[in-house]
């Protein structure tokens, strides 16, 4: 008897903690942020769509006077976007993946919430889209990573959770997932960019966020492929040399952007540091001069993300040989511009526009050639080769090309090594990390005082 009012106390015991708010607030809190960042992430894509079709419909395509408009538009849409962000949104400037990278590293929660907030993720949606509808060569992939992740931190402070850093992981990660409808590209992205020291124990809430994320955006738009479904295969002989090709060059030049970029922002950082807002305007204005300069001279293919470009190079058609040159600079321009805005979908652009090239020189077929560019720049400029592969495999729908990707993207992380041993992404986290740490030496100073 005594054994049986032991399991019954027990049972009523394990019954009243499963009731308990304790138990249940921190769940529903966490399950409510992820299934908020699908459905923010179905919006800010529907709203960058329609930014670039607004941009498309000013600028028109008939070769008239409205040809040139981007000239004006675009510098002045690169101000009032570097303008807001210094002024009313600092730490939205960027891709996003670099402040969610350093908040994981950050441990003090005033810190945090300089890079993660509601007030950042609701900038950071608003001024890339302005900054596309203006033809600025950006993507909204990396911004949805810096959404989902303040999202996921703002959940962890409702719902009074303590594992802050593995659930800013798990917003990157249904974020990723969300803006690409590419669930295992999410979960890798997160244990191979975000978490280079990932931690078994948030398996269940990178899974469970990333399942969430994608039943919001299952439920709005339905189940699709990011670039449709890709009907062309590598041979096993004859299309090997193009793999090298693609693998090695790609990489190569994903790592002379990566280096290029990280070089210049610097050079820039250190020249706004006398005058803070006036030269980060004249940065943004030059940048924006230039990319609209770069879209009037490539017949308007390289402003926005190029996600038309790509797909169509996926389909089988062919683009313009210097079309990757032109979307290179292009990206390259927006990024150290300072404005917000991300560069996975332009990366994968220029990457299927170089596939694309390299497709003409090999006589390939143009969709084979673009989706293996796309996989050995990419991997090049974040070196981050399994991301690279599987979230391109997912975008496409074609599981027959799965070793040709695979090499594809490791023979550009190993060619980027060779040209570049720092990561993008990890670079760029790094100095959100330093700002917090000047920050902290600042406010301690009028203590020691």
């Amino acid at each position: 008897m005594a054994g049986i009012s032991r399991k019954y106390r027990m049972l009523r015991r394990s019954q009243a903690m499963w009731m308990s708010r304790r138990v249940w607030q921190p769940r529903l809190v966490f399950w409510a942020g992820a299934i908020s960042i699908g459905l923010i992430s179905v919006l800010f894509a529907l709203l960058a769509d329609r930014a670039q079709a607004l941009f498309h419909l000013m600028t028109g395509n008939d070769g008239g006077w409205r040809f040139y408009l981007p000239l004006v538009v675009t510098p002045l849409g690169f101000v009032l976007c570097a303008w807001l962000a210094h002024s009313f949104f600092p730490g939205s400037q960027g891709s996003g993946i670099p402040q969610a990278i350093a908040a994981r590293h950050l441990r003090d929660e005033d810190d945090r919430s300089h890079i993660l907030s509601l007030r950042l993720a609701a900038g950071k949606i608003a001024l890339t889209i302005v900054g596309l509808a203006c033809g600025a060569s950006i993507g909204r992939e990396g911004p949805t990573v810096q959404v989902g992740a303040s999202l996921m931190l703002q959940a962890a402070r409702w719902g009074g959770m303590a594992q802050a850093r593995g659930l800013i992981l798990a917003g990157s990660a249904a974020g990723i997932a969300a803006a690409f409808n590419t669930p295992l590209a999410g979960i890798v992205f997160a244990i191979e960019e975000m978490g280079r020291a990932y931690e078994s124990r948030t398996n269940g809430l990178v899974l469970t966020a990333v399942i969430l994320a994608g039943l919001a955006s299952l439920g709005l738009i339905g189940n699709y492929t990011y670039f449709g479904v890709a009907k062309d295969t590598v041979a096993f002989a004859a299309d090997w040399p193009l793999v090298l090709a693609c693998g090695i060059i790609g990489g190569g030049v994903g790592a002379l952007f990566s280096l290029s970029a990280l070089k210049v922002m610097r050079r820039i950082r250190r020249w706004n540091a006398l005058q803070p807002l006036p030269r980060t305007l004249a940065v943004a204005a030059v940048c924006g001069l230039a990319v609209a300069a770069i879209g009037i001279a490539s017949g308007g293919l390289t402003f926005g993300t190029g996600y038309t470009q790509a797909r169509g190079a996926i389909e089988g058609t062919p683009l313009p040989a210097i079309f990757f040159v032109e979307k290179f600079a292009a990206g390259l321009l927006s990024m150290v511009s300072g404005i917000p805005g991300g560069i996975f979908a332009p990366s994968l652009a220029v990457g299927a526009g170089l596939g694309s090239t390299l497709g003409l020189v090999f006589g390939a077929a143009t969709g084979t050639a673009a989706l293996l560019g796309m996989a050995g720049y990419f991997a090049g400029v974040v070196q981050a080769p399994m991301t690279a592969f599987v979230i391109i495999l997912e975008m496409t729908g074609n599981h027959d090309n799965v070793i040709a990707l695979m090499c594809a993207a490791v023979l550009g992380y190993g060619t980027a090594r060779l040209v570049s041993n720092e990561p993008l992404y990890h670079a760029l986290s790094r100095v959100f990390i330093a700002e917090a740490i000047r920050r902290r030496r600042a406010e301690a100073e009028p203590a020691r005082g």
